[in-house]
C-alpha cells in the first residue's frame, strides 16, 4: 500500500471509530520516539492484520487429541519460532515430551518456546506469556464464517484465536518489531514464554518454569500475560487477580448395567432423580452456594477494594447483552454436604465425589512498577485511566510464575468483553489490536523510564 493512501486509511479509520463513542482519545499526542513508532504501527496495520490471518489458518487446536492436529501445533509453534528468529532473537523450542492417552495411545506435545531479545544488565527484563492453541471451532457450530479464515466485517477481526490468544501474542511481537524497524534500540529486554497446551491443561509448562528457575528466568524482572479480557467494551483493563477455581466430578450408580425403564422403572431408586436433586442442592436460585461453612473462609472485600471497583466502567445492561443471557444473579466443602444431602434420601444407590481439578487464586501486587508503567501506557495510548479488575478466567500460568519464580506479575488485556473467547463468532477488533500493540510499545518505554 503506498505510505500516502495507507495514513489516510488509518486516519479514516481512527476518526469514524472516535465517532462510533466507543473509542478514546490519548490525553496528549505522543513525541518523539513513541510518535514515531505509533505512525509506524498505524501504517503497517494492514500487514499486522495480514500475519494474523495467516496464523488464524492453522487450525492449531490442542484441545482435540487427534495426530493432524498435533501437526497443525507443531506448524504453528514453528510459524511463531520463525517470526522471532527474523527479529533477531534467540529462540529455544523446547522439547515437551509426549501425552499418554487414557485409550493407550500417544501423542507429541507441542514444544515451549523460549525466546529472548537484549541482555544489557542495565535494562529491565521484561517477559510476555502467550499461547497459540486454540478450542476446537466447526462453521456449522454457529459460526458465520469460517473460524479459521480471518474475515473483517465492520472493524471485527473473526476467526477462532483471534483474541485468545494470537492477537495478543502478535501484537506483543508488532511492539517488538516497530522497534526493530525503525532501528531503535529496544526500551528493556525482552523474553517470550509461548506454548502450545495452554487449552489442554498447560502440559509440561510447570515442569518447564521450575528447571529453568535458574536458567531461562533468573535474569526476568517481569512477567506480562494478556490472555484475558476488558469488562468494557470502551475502557482498557488492568487485571489484579484472578478466582482459581475447583472442579468436581459426582457420580451416583444403580448397577454396572443398565436397566429397562418400562421394566424396572418406578421400583427403585432412579439415579438421575438423585443426581438432580444433590446438584439442585448446592446453590439457590439468587446463586449463592448453600454448603455449610463455605463462606466462612472468604476474605472480606476492604474500602480500598471497594473505592476501586466503583471506579469500574461496567454498565450493566452493555456486559449481559454481550454476554447474551436474559439477566444475571446479581444487580450491582463440597463432599461434606452432598454425603448429607444423600443421606436424607435413604436412597439403595452408591454415590461418589472426585475433585478433579482445583487451581488456586491468584492476587497481584498493583503498586510494582509494572502496573504504574501499565497504567501510564494505558493513558498514553487510550487517555483514560484502566479499569482495576479481578479476573473470573483462571489462569493457572499466573500462579505458578509468581510462587516459582517469585517476580511481579501482571496481566494486562488487550481484548474487549464482547470478543467471545471459546466460542463462535470469535474476534478481535482491529482497533484493540492495533492500538494494543501501541500499548504494548508505550509500556516498553515506560518501565525504561521506572528501572
Amino acid at each position: 500500500m503506498d505510505p500516502i493512501v495507507g495514513r489516510m486509511a488509518s486516519s479514516l479509520l481512527a476518526f469514524l471509530l472516535l465517532l462510533d463513542g466507543d473509542m478514546f482519545s490519548p490525553s496528549s499526542p505522543p513525541t518523539g520516539l513513541l510518535e514515531k513508532v505509533f505512525q509506524y504501527i498505524d501504517l503497517h496495520q494492514d500487514e499486522f492484520v495480514q500475519t494474523l490471518k495467516e496464523w488464524v489458518a492453522v487450525e492449531s487446536d490442542s484441545v482435540q487429541p487427534v495426530l493432524r492436529l498435533r501437526r497443525e501445533l507443531l506448524r504453528m509453534m514453528g510459524l511463531a519460532a520463525d517470526r522471532l528468529r527474523n527479529l533477531g532473537a534467540r529462540v529455544d523450542l523446547v522439547d515437551a515430551g509426549f501425552q499418554q492417552l487414557p485409550d493407550g495411545q500417544s501423542l507429541p506435545i507441542p514444544p515451549i518456546i523460549l525466546a529472548e531479545l537484549g541482555n544489557d544488565p542495565k535494562k529491565p527484563t521484561v517477559c510476555f506469556y502467550g499461547h497459540l492453541d486454540v478450542q476446537p471451532a466447526r462453521q456449522e457450530d454457529g459460526w458465520v464464517t469460517d473460524p479459521h479464515t480471518l474475515t473483517e466485517v465492520d472493524g471485527k477481526l473473526y476467526g477462532r484465536g483471534t483474541t485468545d490468544n494470537k492477537g495478543p501474542v502478535l501484537a506483543w511481537i508488532n511492539a517488538v518489531s516497530t522497534f526493530r524497524a525503525l532501528d531503535e534500540d529496544l526500551p528493556v529486554n525482552v523474553k517470550f514464554v509461548i506454548e502450545g497446551m495452554e487449552e489442554a491443561g498447560s502440559l509440561a509448562l510447570e515442569e518447564l518454569v521450575q528447571k529453568e528457575k535458574a536458567g531461562f528466568f533468573s535474569s526476568v524482572d517481569y512477567i506480562v500475560i494478556s490472555d484475558n479480557l476488558w469488562i468494557s467494551r470502551r475502557t482498557p483493563a488492568l487485571t489484579c487477580g484472578t478466582r482459581g477455581n475447583s472442579y468436581f466430578m459426582v457420580e451416583v450408580k444403580c448397577r454396572d448395567q443398565d436397566f429397562h425403564s418400562g421394566t424396572f422403572g418406578g421400583i427403585l431408586n432412579e439415579p438421575m432423580a438423585d443426581l438432580v436433586a444433590l446438584l439442585g442442592s448446592l446453590v439457590d436460585s439468587s446463586g449463592r452456594i448453600l454448603i455449610p461453612g463455605i463462606y466462612d473462609h472468604v476474605a472480606p472485600v476492604t474500602e480500598e477494594e471497594k473505592r476501586t471497583y466503583e471506579a469500574i466502567d461496567l454498565d450493566l445492561e452493555e456486559y449481559r447483552n454481550s454476554s447474551q443471557v436474559k439477566k444475571f444473579l446479581f444487580d450491582t466443602k463440597v463432599k461434606q454436604h452432598l454425603d448429607y444431602i444423600f443421606s436424607k434420601r435413604n436412597s439403595s444407590n452408591q454415590m461418589t465425589v472426585s475433585m478433579t481439578l482445583g487451581l488456586h487464586p491468584w492476587v497481584a501486587n498493583i503498586r510494582d512498577n509494572q502496573y504504574l508503567a501499565a497504567k501510564r501506557a494505558i493513558k498514553t495510548v487510550f487517555g483514560t485511566e484502566p479499569d482495576m479488575i479481578r479476573d473470573g478466567s483462571t489462569i493457572p500460568i499466573a500462579k505458578i510464575f509468581q510462587g516459582t519464580i517469585r517476580k511481579s506479575v501482571m496481566m494486562l488485556p488487550l481484548g474487549a468483553v464482547d470478543d467471545g473467547e471459546h466460542s463462535q463468532k470469535e474476534k478481535i477488533n482491529r482497533w484493540n489490536y492495533i492500538e494494543g500493540s501501541k500499548l504494548f510499545a508505550a509500556f516498553f518505554l515506560e518501565m525504561a523510564k521506572l528501572h
